[in-house]
């Protein structure tokens, strides 16, 4: 093969990882995304390939949109429910409100653009039919808002005149652009057929003879897969293919593969992939560092409660204590907000932690995995003094 095309080559094999990578952290490309979708129609018979056999995900491509249908999520895995612009997780009301708003942009008769308003009505009357009042406060219109902002980032809805938070907040008018194409592929998998929504979630009965598809799937989709929460076939898998799995993931994703005796990390050493940038910048994540440091320096003393072998066991009032001097010493640099408002700091460093899969949660407490012991802030050494680094130079004369 030439150098010309040797090139070629490995620029397209760069580009399959990164539209494999670009699905996996957006499963619904639209126009808001065109690079990334451009790069998708580009290599859709491979990358079809690929997601179908490595993970058995089905892999849609329009003109218009690219959509990921990967299987129910693992039940060992953590949640990821939708979140605000202030990381507090929707509650139910704001999934009906989706649900409602998705079925009236699908009515026959609707258009390719509406008004705000007109769709806001629609909603409220379909409620009304199923027996739920959605009224016209403030904070119920912020509510059905925060909704329609979700579709507007996912590419369903285009603020084409005015916004949704002007209507929001003084009912301000807006015209809306809908693209009906994407809203039949917004669930994982049709409705007919489905006796509970809780069959939405119901697991693949398939994987359970599939040990390394299901590896695979947890390894592109949690941050970090707990040993005890693999299957014998799984840790099987690992322990004999574990050069295979580690090529497959670099070369299909970009991922890299690290094992310990706690489990499993598929990460991306350049981040693009990661869907939570941990550490990183913020309140919230400096606190869930420093928390895990001083917790897992506690759990080092003689006696420190253990559950189940799992990891630190810390209830909810050391967690606490232990914020409680963490925003005394750092109070300045934190944002006030939420820094006045300790249970708001401490409920979102725990839905981190948790979602890093890092720490479980339960009534009494706070468990750290082992495995968080890999962010512990590493003691930075004061610089050696000139006193010091003469005596270093003194030793190397008369031993070197």
């Amino acid at each position: 093969m030439s150098s010309r095309n040797l090139a070629t080559a490995n620029q397209s094999a760069r580009e399959r990882v990164d539209a494999a990578r670009a699905l996996l952290a957006n499963p619904l490309l639209t126009a808001a995304q065109s690079e990334e979708l451009a790069l998708v129609r580009l290599h859709a018979p491979a990358l079809r390939g690929t997601f179908k056999t490595l993970l058995g995900y089905n892999l849609i491509i329009e003109s218009s949109f690219a959509r990921l249908v990967k299987g129910p999520i693992s039940p060992d895995g953590p949640a990821r429910p939708a979140r605000r612009s202030d990381s507090s997780a929707w509650t139910p009301v704001t999934y009906t409100h989706l649900a409602l708003l998705c079925a009236a942009l699908l009515a026959p008769g609707t258009g390719e653009q509406t008004l705000i308003s007109a769709l806001i009505d629609q909603v409220r009357s379909d409620a009304a039919t199923i027996g739920v009042d959605i009224g016209d406060t403030l904070p119920e219109r912020r509510a059905l808002v925060t909704a329609v902002g979700h579709l507007i980032d996912w590419g369903v809805l285009t603020e084409t005149d005015g916004t949704a938070t002007g209507w929001s907040e003084r009912q301000d008018e807006a015209l809306l652009t809908i693209h009906r194409a994407v809203l039949p592929h917004l669930l994982a998998r049709p409705l007919s057929g489905l006796a509970h929504s809780d069959d939405l979630l119901a697991g693949d009965p398939a994987l359970a003879d599939q040990p390394r598809r299901s590896l695979r799937r947890k390894l592109v989709e949690n941050p970090l897969v707990r040993r005890e929460d693999l299957t014998d076939g799984e840790r099987d898998v690992l322990s004999r293919e574990r050069s295979e799995l580690t090529r497959m993931l670099d070369e299909h994703f970009g991922l890299t593969v690290e094992v310990r005796a706690e489990g499993v990390l598929a990460y991306d050493p350049g981040g693009s992939l990661t869907d939570i940038a941990f550490p990183g910048t913020g309140t919230v994540k400096q606190a869930a560092l420093l928390l895990l440091a001083e917790l897992i320096d506690s759990g080092q003393l003689p006696g420190r409660k253990t559950k189940a072998d799992l990891g630190i066991a810390a209830e909810w009032g050391e967690v606490d204590d232990a914020l409680e001097k963490l925003t005394d010493r750092h109070r300045r640099a934190w944002g006030s907000a939420l820094v006045e408002q300790p249970l708001r700091l401490r409920d979102g460093v725990v839905a981190l932690l948790v979602d890093m899969s890092l720490a479980t949660a339960d009534d009494t407490g706070l468990v750290v995995h082992p495995a968080a012991a890999r962010y512990r802030p590493q003691p930075v050494a004061a610089p050696a003094t000139r006193a010091a680094r003469r005596l270093a130079g003194q030793d190397e004369l008369e031993f070197g």
